[in-house]
Parts: C-alpha cells; sequence; structure tokens
C-alpha cells in the first residue's frame, strides 16, 4: 500500500510543470478533504515554484477548494451518520477523533485544518457529531488558509530556496503555528468573553 501510494503522489507531481498543473492541484485538494489519501502539499509546492509570481493566490485557492470538499464530507458524516467513518477509517483513528471532539469541539477542526493529521477523518466526523455548518466552515478556512496561505506566501517571497526547509520541517513548522493559532484564538475568545461579563455587570 505504502508503495502505492508513493507512486500515485509521483504520478500527481508529475502534472507540476503541466498545463493541466492547477486544475490537477485543485481537484486533488478537494478530493483530499473527502477521500483521497494523498495530502496536497507536495503539489502545491510543486506547482507553486514553477508557477513563483502567483503562488501566494495558489495557496488562497487551494485552501478554498480543501474547505470546499470538508464541507462535502460533512454534509456526508451528517447524511450517511457513523457508518460512513466505519467504512473509510480503522477503528482506532475513529476513536481518537471521537475523543478529540469530545474535548475540544470546533478547536479539533481547527487544529487538524492546520497539522499533517488526516483532515478527511476530522471532516466527515463533524458531519456524524452534527457540528454547527457555519462553525465547521470558519475553523476549517482558518486552518487551511493558515496551511496552504503559508506554503504560498513562502514560495512566493523565497522562491525555490524554501523547498528544501519546508519539505525537511514542514510536521514542526506546522505543529509550531498551530499551537500559536490556538493560543491566539483561545486568548481572543477569553478576552472577549471577559468583556461580555464586564458589560452585563
Amino acid at each position: 500500500m505504502r508503495e502505492l501510494l508513493h507512486d500515485l503522489s509521483d504520478w500527481l507531481l508529475g502534472f507540476a510543470d503541466s498545463d493541466w498543473a492547477i486544475v490537477v492541484l485543485l481537484v486533488s485538494s478537494f478530493a483530499e478533504s473527502i477521500f483521497f489519501p494523498i495530502p496536497p502539499d507536495p503539489l502545491l509546492l510543486a506547482v507553486a515554484i514553477v508557477q513563483q509570481p502567483i503562488a501566494a493566490l495558489l495557496g488562497v485557492l487551494v485552501a478554498v477548494a480543501s474547505v470546499a470538499g470538508a464541507v462535502v464530507g460533512h454534509a456526508l458524516g451528517m447524511r450517511l451518520g457513523r457508518p460512513i467513518l466505519a467504512k473509510m477509517f480503522s477503528e482506532s483513528r475513529v476513536a481518537y477523533v471521537d475523543r478529540l471532539f469530545e474535548r475540544f469541539g470546533v478547536w479539533a477542526i481547527l487544529i487538524a485544518a492546520f497539522t499533517p493529521v488526516p483532515y478527511k477523518v476530522f471532516a466527515i466526523a463533524a458531519g456524524v457529531w452534527r457540528m454547527d455548518r457555519r462553525k465547521f466552515v470558519i475553523a476549517s478556512a482558518i486552518g487551511r488558509g493558515a496551511r496552504f496561505g503559508t506554503i504560498g506566501v513562502l514560495v512566493f517571497l523565497l522562491g525555490e530556496e524554501i523547498e528544501k526547509f519546508l519539505t525537511e520541517n514542514f510536521e514542526l513548522l506546522t505543529i509550531g503555528v498551530s499551537v500559536a493559532a490556538v493560543a491566539l484564538g483561545a486568548g481572543w475568545y477569553l478576552f472577549h468573553r471577559r468583556r461580555r461579563r464586564q458589560s452585563k455587570e
């Protein structure tokens, strides 16, 4: 299976300098949020380097396509329920996602949208858990936008120089930015919660 995924990834990367590069990138980004096993990051990086003047825009487009796919995954989870999770993912992975939803709620979506964990599991599970779609989309847009937007902006600014760094340190970078994003989000939430309490006093 690992060899098959590697071959599939190499096949996708072969489109990086083709006329169909952007179409393949957006379709794969959309599908990855539902069922496709290959994350769009390597192809985004390759296409962005080839088309550096629009690298930042490519990051935005990939984020939009990924969120659109996640909305479909959310709808599937809401309509088909827990059986679709059991058919698509292992029991241990579903149990892990359930624990995260129980503990963190919508914050689990924000973290999953940015980090290397399989986002499709969270998108479908959010539908199964009947998570409010508006909150789901907002969290997905923030996480996916930060993830793919970061790649696009870095390639736009630094070009090929950034490729090796991102390839070798992507997981560490995403975890670090995720922690910072969660900290900022928690701070913003607590600040506004405190202001609301003060206004009622």
